[in-house]
């Protein structure tokens, strides 16, 4: 999905936590979702247009990436979404002001294995501030060793595998357009390992 005038490229791991989110509209409306690492920000888009209180959030040192969150707002009409910068890892003040969450989204954010562990502090933080939350997540496999498990156990989180064909993510064209390499795209939701004793 490329939009040449705006120079906008969508990943195919964000068109499938798009229809995840999509998938999921019903239960939207009213909901405070973040979206991390957002760049385009497509799933933190469909979630806004479905009635969610959206926050989108990437890098402080990206300030590109903070234009194409506010690029994506303005062409879909949401010009009131706040776009943050937020560095994963960093506990600053806009991630300690931040209001409370139920939904955080990111796509591909687990794309570089040097950044899995900061992500994973990052999360940690938003979900011990939001114990219900829940982190939807999609990522492409990219290598065989490829593992977030014993940074998850060291972080007191948990996640559950959702497969593709459970919310139609598993067609050969999604969203109109064929996506190189859907085949290897996993999503799995990521929540505190022990909240309210479960």
């Amino acid at each position: 999905v490329l939009d040449s005038q705006y120079g906008m490229y969508v990943w195919p791991c964000a068109v499938v936590l798009a229809q995840y989110v999509w998938a999921h509209r019903r239960s939207l409306p009213g909901k405070r979702v973040l979206e991390i690492g957002a760049g385009v920000s497509l799933p933190g888009v469909v979630a806004a247009r479905c009635g969610a209180q959206v926050i989108l959030s990437d890098s402080e040192e990206l300030p590109q990436c903070l234009q194409s969150c506010r690029s994506s707002c303005l062409l879909n009409h949401l010009p009131h979404v706040p776009v943050l910068g937020l560095t994963w890892g960093r506990v600053s003040p806009e991630l300690l002001s931040l209001a409370p969450i139920d939904i955080i989204l990111g796509s591909d954010v687990f794309f570089d294995p040097k950044d899995f562990e900061d992500i994973l502090i990052t999360i940690y933080f938003l979900l011990e501030k939001n114990p219900h939350a829940q982190f939807w997540t999609t990522y492409q496999v990219r290598s065989a060793d490829w593992s977030i498990e014993a940074l998850l156990y060291k972080w007191k989180l948990k996640s559950i595998h959702v497969p593709l064909h459970f919310f139609g993510a598993d067609k050969e064209h999604l969203a109109s357009s064929s996506l190189p390499g859907r085949h290897t795209i996993e999503m799995m939701i990521i929540s505190l390992a022990q909240s309210d004793g479960t």
